[in-house]
């Protein structure tokens, strides 16, 4: 006797070898011995087991599936009781298993409902799978079409129409993105890659950027992230004094946010009386306002090169830019400073200053530099130029950071004009660098304890163990050798420094201030401004990363030199880049070498270069690779 049983989800037919009421031992034609559950046989039968399944199979494969759907009727039946009303009232053994075959291997058409019973699909249930499943074989038809032109980097018909989707927001479970996927995966290629080689992706720079502004401005997002809100600016009150001194700022060309500036005013006693002066946002920007509310959503001006977008819509900027020619309300901090630069007076004011002059650093620094400190310069700012160097210097001996045996460190700009860029390396720590830098730290230091000392809450940076971090305490600034250190000289640009202003006007004036420690407001925008600020900064880097890839192309560079960082990392000569170069053998840190560059791809950021020769060792090269970023403290 011989046995048709079910196992694993498939048919199986076998020879009795013996049986209980609950198990067989059974034997196929094979030779292999199994024991089965005696609930598992569907069918026993006495004709040769040899060709026994391959007979059912080629029977079952001959019947017309609809018509058997046709046969069942609505009750719930066995594939015994459909054999006999299909074929007859004793059907054969292999035709009593095509019938089970083919109700088992058409689920759409037959519910399972136990050991070889069934029962059949409802019509217009069945209507609705079956179109199902044409749709998906129409979709599989046209996903494989489109695979082709996507591995022949061509755009299917629709595709530019789910651009923004596709790229920064895809639906993994669309048929668009699983053409994408597998064309990928069939070319060895990143998904990101499909998309610009077909031209979904215009280019590496607005991906770059789209990325970027819909992870950190997602409601506007479309508009380039510089779209605002509706708002009102708040007039204040015009009645300020008005400051003795015309002042001057010191600036970037690009800079357009003017938020600080100086002046100096000489004594009747020999003394020089210094004025820092911040730009003051905080009197047109009232706290809960709708100005208070993109500032606290914004948190921060983002840069990159080339562009920026603002932390404050350009008609608030303007009335409080400390432009050329004008007039405007600022926070001062007056020092007045003897001859041999100690500091004997100081006075915090809310008043109006009048600008003289933008000053910026590309026409300033001939004039004004190193070789020019020990000798007369024709620049007309040059002695109070001098003055306020004297003075940065002696703070930052007070600082306890001053270093004159410390390796020079390079700052890379970017100017960008019509998609050309020019790199400017620039050595920081110059004579204009430290006047700002200094005159700010101490602005910010001094306005921090003043804070404290009043018992007023601010916000500040502090450094212990080597950690730099956000409190709302006055603690130590290790790493700038301060007591504590608010950031108050950028409020055009930082939401933090706009509160701090807040709380320093409020000094002044004897008014409440409007952030205390205990309504927990400036923990949630310290918090809020340190991870935004983070993100922006990340980006910044990414974007020069970008534009140093991008200065290669441009300049149709084959070969470039650069100097052993460590391992096989090396930082590129003249560029704000650093790179694995796999290829490099064992080399002193320092050593310069060169290098092929074999591909750029600034859609996935990527340089491989492969190393060529050694141009010269030298250790002495170690200290002047040094990579920095702007002084984010100051």
């Amino acid at each position: 006797m011989n046995v048709l049983y079910e196992e694993d989800g498939s048919f199986k037919a076998a020879a009795i070898m013996s049986e209980t009421d609950a198990a067989l031992q059974v034997e196929s034609t094979s030779g292999k011995r199994s024991k089965i559950k005696a609930a598992n046989v569907l069918l026993r039968f006495e004709s040769a087991l040899a060709g026994f399944l391959e007979a059912a199979t080629l029977e079952a494969n001959a019947l017309d599936l609809d018509f058997v759907w046709e046969c069942c009727g609505e009750p719930e039946f066995s594939f015994a009781d459909l054999a006999a009303n299909y074929f007859s009232a004793k059907p054969s053994s292999v035709q009593a298993a095509a019938i089970a075959i083919k109700l088992h291997s058409a689920p759409m058409y037959f519910y399972r409902k136990g050991k070889g019973r069934y029962k059949a699909a409802p019509a217009e249930t069945l209507k609705l799978a079956l179109a199902a499943v044409e749709r998906k074989k129409l979709q599989a038809k046209q996903m494989a079409s489109w695979v082709v032109m996507l591995n022949n980097k061509e755009l299917p018909e629709g595709f530019a129409a789910k651009t923004d989707a596709l790229i920064y927001n895809p639906d993994k479970n669309s048929l668009e993105w699983k053409a994408i996927d597998e064309a990928a995966q069939s070319s060895g290629r990143l998904a990101l890659s499909v998309m610009a080689d077909c031209g979904l992706i215009a280019n590496a720079h607005d991906y770059h950027l789209g990325a970027f502004l819909r992870e950190m401005f997602p409601d506007n997002a479309g508009k380039a992230g510089t779209a605002f809100p509706p708002y009102e600016l708040s007039t204040f009150a015009d009645d300020l004094p008005l400051a003795s001194a015309a002042c001057f700022s010191i600036d970037d060309a690009t800079t357009t946010e003017i938020d600080d500036a100086f002046s100096l005013e000489s004594l009747s006693n020999g003394n020089t009386r210094v004025g820092i002066h911040i730009a003051a946002p905080a009197l047109g920007v009232p706290v809960d306002s709708t100005l208070d509310a993109i500032v606290l959503s914004r948190l921060s001006t983002v840069y990159m090169p080339g562009n920026k977008i603002t932390m404050l819509p350009e008609d608030v900027v303007k009335p409080f830019s400390l432009d050329a020619g004008e007039t405007k309300p600022a926070l001062s901090l007056y020092v007045e400073v003897t001859p041999e630069f100690e500091i004997v007076r100081h006075e915090t004011r809310l008043e109006k200053i009048k600008i003289a002059d933008n000053l910026r650093h590309d026409a300033l620094e001939p004039f004004f530099n190193e070789s020019t400190l020990d000798a007369d310069s024709s620049h007309p700012y040059w002695a109070r130029l001098k003055l306020l160097f004297g003075l940065a210097t002696s703070l930052e001996k007070a600082r306890g950071k001053a270093n004159p045996n410390q390796a020079p460190q390079i700052d890379y700009n970017f100017y960008v004009t019509d998609s050309i860029v020019k790199i400017v390396a620039r050595e920081r720590g110059s004579p204009m660098d430290k006047l700002v830098a200094e005159l700010m730290i101490y602005a910010n230091s001094h306005w921090g304890g003043q804070l404290k000392e009043a018992e007023i809450a601010g916000i500040y940076r502090a450094q212990t163990g080597g950690k730099v971090f956000m409190t709302s305490k006055a603690e130590p600034h290790q790493g700038l050798g301060v007591a504590q250190y608010s950031w108050s000289t950028s409020p055009l640009r930082r939401a933090v420094d706009l509160i701090n202003q807040r709380q320093l006007i409020a000094m002044l004036s004897g008014e409440p201030a409007p952030y205390n420690e205990k309504d927990g407001k400036l923990n949630v925008i310290m918090r809020n401004f340190d991870q935004t600020y983070s993100a922006y900064s990340e980006f910044q880097t990414r974007m020069e990363r970008y534009w140093s890839l991008q200065y290669l192309i441009q300049e149709k560079l084959t070969e470039i030199t650069a100097v052993v960082w460590r391992d096989n990392l090396v930082k590129i000569d003249g560029l704000f880049y650093i790179t694995k170069v796999p290829s490099l053998p064992e080399l002193k840190v320092g050593t310069k070498v060169l290098l092929e560059i074999k591909h750029i791809d600034t859609l996935l950021m990527e340089l491989n270069c492969k190393f060529k020769s050694v141009v010269e060792a030298s250790v002495g090269e170690v200290e002047s690779v040094t990579v920095v970023e702007d002084n984010a403290e100051v």
